[in-house]
């Protein structure tokens, strides 16, 4: 297996998956983690904007205490997460001595990102509708 930053060499494997040279584990995995913070990104500006709906529908909405929980527990487990991420990212991995510490930070994110799929579940199902999709008692669509 590669150490950190060493290059792999891919002469064995099918020539058009190959770009040019060998392969950065590192530049790889910084893609990879980019790639997964945007996703965290857009997933934080999505419950933002479902929790400005809900605001907006007011009390009257049948799921309008719900919903505010269980976005509000979503928003604050994303920003946990991100910060057990960023504590996991500054420590060294290859430091046996904090190798354990960091299990235990990686498996309360992994646990608490499967916590926030669920709950982003069931946000999707109690969902905001939009009321008011006519602009005057007297429209009519046809």
């Amino acid at each position: 297996m590669a150490s950190e930053g060493e290059n792999i060499n891919l002469q064995g494997v099918n020539p058009r998956l190959r770009l040019n040279g060998p392969m950065n584990i590192n530049h790889y995995a910084t893609k990879k983690s980019v790639a997964e913070s945007m996703l965290d990104v857009a997933l934080f500006m999505a419950n933002v904007t479902q929790l400005k709906a809900v605001l907006e529908q007011g009390s009257s909405f049948q799921y309008y205490v719900t919903l505010i929980v269980l976005i509000s527990i979503s928003l604050f487990f994303q920003v946990v997460i991100g910060i057990l991420l960023i504590i996991t990212a500054r420590l060294n991995l290859n430091d046996v001595a904090k190798q354990p510490r960091l299990n235990i930070l990686n498996n309360t994110a992994t646990a608490l990102i499967f916590i926030t799929v669920i709950l982003n579940i069931f946000i999707t199902a109690f969902g905001v509708q939009k009321t008011g999709l006519y602009p005057t008692r007297n429209f009519r669509p046809y």
